[in-house]
């Protein structure tokens, strides 16, 4: 390192402001996270089936999503709506862009796991008198969801490291606020260390707790 003389003290008492910043990561990864699922759910179902318009929609979402970069997306969602009159907080246009984007990849993700479901299960649900609706509910999605588990898992942490784009227009979050506060001190190193370990911490509680989850929801599996 040379010369270089670390001075962590005026980290450590800044360290609260460096957390709530991480409040406001992990705030946008799990809302962002929840309405991808919800919309990646609907845009499986609408891509699996054999209307043309909801599945001409869903592939285009997806298109979109999957093959422009997620800056891209936050650029339009923070710069490009308000060309249009829609002007939108920092912290909205992430959710927004982390939103369309986990969408995109679940999708796929979700298709994926549909296909894996015989098409019995389909037919004996219908059978028992449900409609499209309760089967879903009641007996497709949950197969889904536990067999698609690991890569929902992995898609939450890239929205944790991915709000740190929130950077480029001005959201509080982790890498935001460690920019504001090592630009008042000049202590870039120093904060950039600390914050890069409230990362690993952050994805590694995620992936521990996400371990502890699979062994009840897989129990007795092999």
């Amino acid at each position: 390192m040379g010369d270089y003389e670390f001075h962590w003290l005026i980290v450590f008492q800044a360290f609260p402001q460096m957390l709530n910043g991480a409040f406001v990561t992990l705030h946008v990864a799990v809302f962002s996270m929840f309405s991808g699922i919800v919309f990646g759910v609907l845009l499986a179902i609408g891509k699996t089936s054999n209307l043309k318009i909801p599945k001409s929609i869903a592939s285009s979402w997806v298109e979109v999503a999957r093959n422009t970069p997620a800056l891209f997306q936050i650029y339009m969602a923070y710069f490009g709506l308000g060309a249009f009159g829609i002007h939108l907080s920092p912290y909205m246009a992430v959710l927004c862009a982390l939103t369309f984007v986990n969408s995109g990849y679940l999708t796929e993700t979700f298709r994926g796991g549909l296909q894996t479901i015989p098409r019995t299960q389909y037919v004996a649900s219908w059978s028992l008198g449900m409609t499209k609706f309760q089967a879903y509910r009641y007996i497709i999605l949950p197969q889904m969801f536990r067999r698609v588990y690991y890569p929902m898992t992995n898609q939450f942490i890239w929205s944790i490291l991915m709000s740190s784009l929130g950077i480029l227009v001005g959201m509080g979050e982790l890498s935001g606020e460690t920019q504001r506060l090592q630009s008042l001190s000049y202590r870039t190193l120093e904060f950039f260390i600390i914050a890069a370990a409230m990362y690993y911490v952050m994805t590694k509680f995620v992936l521990y707790s996400a371990d502890i989850m699979s062994r009840r929801l897989f129990k007795g599996e092999i």
